[in-house]
């Protein structure tokens, strides 16, 4: 699988039938470059082997067999330690140091699920990020970073707004299964944020120019990669990208801090010229 090209189709197609294993594989080797992403696919292969031995019964029994496998046999869990260590978002170190962030150990759930045939999609809740099982007209939610603990609608919303401090209404709208496009968004922001925090800038750029493949178009990259690049002291790589957000939004409320920012850039490129 050639990155680019699955984040291409991907940007024209969220719902494009790629193995969300395989792309986390991928965007890990931004990272890890010698990573071997067929190993790894073969070590998944292995689990779902295993797992699907105890898929058996009712939804409800399949699932619980899962997640038996998943966070007692094979020791899965949410890293409540260090949260914000960006280890947490490549889906290599997940698979070796058995621990993540939600969204992450919930890719760890759909892969490993989907082929020990059990047909397992991402759940986007406000602040965190689960799963549900489904087959037939059933639907079983459960929540990967905190051990597969199954979730009611009314759980879930209790979980939102113990996250995130604001009431949430776990709608049938609000607990359909998200797009693969839009789970790998918010995984590159996770990381983006991750790195912006630390003021690793350098990475930081990578994991944004991904994100643009991605959501090509979008305004907040733009300022973002601009800022970012910045920041990382390439000046004049970050003209173009500044300038781009201010044509996509000439009304925006940071303008005035925009144009600082080109100005510093241009004065900075012309010390070298």
């Amino acid at each position: 699988m050639d990155l680019s090209a699955a984040l291409s189709l991907l940007a024209g197609d969220p719902c494009a039938p790629l193995d969300i294993a395989e792309v986390a594989l991928q965007l890990a080797r931004d990272e890890y470059p010698h990573l071997d992403v067929e190993a790894y696919l073969h070590e998944i292969a292995g689990m779902a082997h295993e797992a699907r031995a105890l898929l058996h019964g009712d939804l409800e029994a399949k699932v619980r067999g899962l997640c038996r496998y998943l966070f007692h046999d094979m020791g899965f869990r949410g890293n409540t330690q260090a949260y914000y260590d960006a280890r947490n978002s490549y889906f290599n170190d997940v698979l070796d140091r058995r621990t993540g962030i939600p969204i992450t150990l919930s890719a760890v759930a759909m892969a490993v699920g989907s082929r020990a045939g059990l047909q397992v999609v991402g759940v986007g809740l406000p602040g965190h990020f689960v799963v549900k099982a489904i087959e037939g007209g059933d639907e079983v939610l459960f929540d990967p970073f905190h051990g597969g603990r199954r979730l009611t609608p009314g759980e879930c919303e209790t979980l939102v707004e113990q996250v995130t401090g604001s009431p949430f209404t776990a709608s049938a709208e609000a607990l359909r299964g998200v797009p693969l496009g839009a789970m790998v968004v918010r995984m590159l922001t996770n990381l983006k944020g991750v790195y912006l925090r630390e003021g690793d800038f350098g990475r930081a750029v990578r994991v944004i120019e991904r994100l643009r493949q991605l959501v090509p178009g979008d305004a907040l990259q733009e300022r973002d990669l601009g800022a970012a690049l910045f920041q990382a002291e390439r000046h004049g790589s970050a003209i173009g990208p500044l300038s781009a957000y201010l044509r996509l939004v000439p009304q925006a409320q940071d303008r005035d801090q925009v144009l600082k920012l080109i100005a510093l850039a241009k004065a900075q490129v012309a010390r070298w010229n």
